[in-house]
């Protein structure tokens, strides 16, 4: 990962075998962001995308193997007990297969480059996990 600073914004290079959710961890981490957005683009070849089931509280989800171009990434950084919480979304598509995904981000190994803007938010954004929807829930 690559990436430069401008004011409170991030221009990242992801490269290829680097994981999506990791990078962008590390990078909240040695920055200290607390709260922020992102969205991106680039190509990918393992990737791991869910749906929440809200009857049973639980992630449904499904791998993705093969060649595979992110047309966007979307998403939101917060805390969770003093540590990054990411919360992505991804679409993904093969044209010449016909395949198609999108949901709940879990796991996106890059297999070319991906290139990924973050701005960062002047707030402290917690989450906490409510027992009633089965989530973590930002709180105020």
């Amino acid at each position: 990962m690559e990436y430069i600073k401008s004011e409170r914004s991030y221009i990242i290079r992801l490269d290829r075998g680097e994981e999506v959710l990791e990078a962008v961890s590390a990078l909240c981490e040695r920055e200290s962001i607390k709260a922020g957005f992102v969205t991106g683009l680039g190509a990918a070849n393992d990737i791991e995308i869910g749906i929440f089931d809200t009857q049973k509280k639980e992630y449904y989800k499904q791998s993705y193997r093969g060649d595979f171009e992110i047309s966007a990434l979307v998403g939101n950084i917060s805390r969770q007990e003093g540590k990054p919480y990411l919360h992505f979304h991804i679409t993904i598509g093969n044209p010449k297969e016909g395949k198609f995904a999108a949901g709940h981000l879990s796991r996106c190994v890059i297999s070319a480059t991906a290139e990924i803007y973050l701005t960062e938010v002047d707030a402290d954004v917690d989450r906490e996990f409510s027992e009633e929807i089965g989530l973590n829930l930002i709180k105020f």
